[in-house]
């Protein structure tokens, strides 16, 4: 990526083309975009000076810093692997809606070799300022996707498999709760009337939805708990 390329995609990001539409004007693929993006700021922070410095300063400190999913002694080129996963990884998020600098936590969580970072850890792996890990972390906690555990003075944030069945569940409780009270909406406007009619057909959905989304937690738990059992110690 050259710099004139940034520049290319300040100026595309600027007039609010998409990722894809970038990637066709740099002839560029659209992971490539989308990783340089958010590596550089996300969407609305993307500065095509600031990225190059950053980009150039990165390739310094790489040939010398460790990568927290990875463990030591590892060759080079499997560093360099884990890490272009970990960027794939938070592109991906970013571009499903989870802001940048809670995307590279969780991914640097996700991807470590214990599922597990301290606060100071993470501080060191993504060079950024104790606060930032806090807010980030902060996200991540309220929808049940870190749990964080005290070890000594310090704090250990984990990721774990169940994460998934977690926030999907914590969805499907959500679903329940748009669908009871869109209900409710429809009992008090009647569904003889534009509103209520809405209403209901609004809960309607979203009773479906939940249901499905209940009954796809409750499959995975069971493959996974089997899952466990068969891959356990023989007895």
């Amino acid at each position: 990526m050259t710099a004139e390329d940034r520049r290319r995609i300040a100026d595309g990001l600027a007039a609010g083309l998409t990722y894809a539409e970038i990637a066709r004007w740099l002839g560029r693929s659209r992971s490539t975009v989308t990783r340089e993006i958010a590596r550089n700021g996300g969407p609305h922070g993307y500065r095509a000076a600031r990225a190059q410095h950053a980009t150039s300063w990165r390739a310094r400190r790489r040939k010398h810093a460790p990568h927290a999913g990875v463990p030591r002694g590892t060759d080079d080129r499997e560093v360099r692997t884990a890490r272009e996963f970990e960027e794939q990884f938070v592109a991906m998020m970013i571009e499903t809606g989870m802001a940048p600098m809670t995307a590279r936590v969780f991914a640097a969580l996700f991807v470590s070799e214990s599922g597990s970072l301290t606060a100071a850890e993470l501080v060191q792996h993504l060079r950024v300022s104790p606060a930032t890990i806090s807010n980030a972390t902060r996200w991540l906690e309220q929808r049940e996707l870190v749990t964080r555990e005290r070890e000594a003075r310090r704090l250990r944030y984990v990721v774990d498999v169940d994460v998934w069945y977690r926030t999907w569940a914590a969805s499907a409780r959500s679903m329940a709760l748009w669908a009871a009270t869109t209900r409710h909406g429809a009992g008090i406007f009647g569904t003889d009337t534009p509103t209520g009619d809405r209403l209901h057909t609004t809960s309607q959905f979203f009773e479906l939805l939940g249901h499905d989304m209940s009954q796809a937690a409750e499959h995975w738990r069971q493959a996974l708990s089997t899952q466990r059992r068969r891959s356990g110690p023989a007895g």
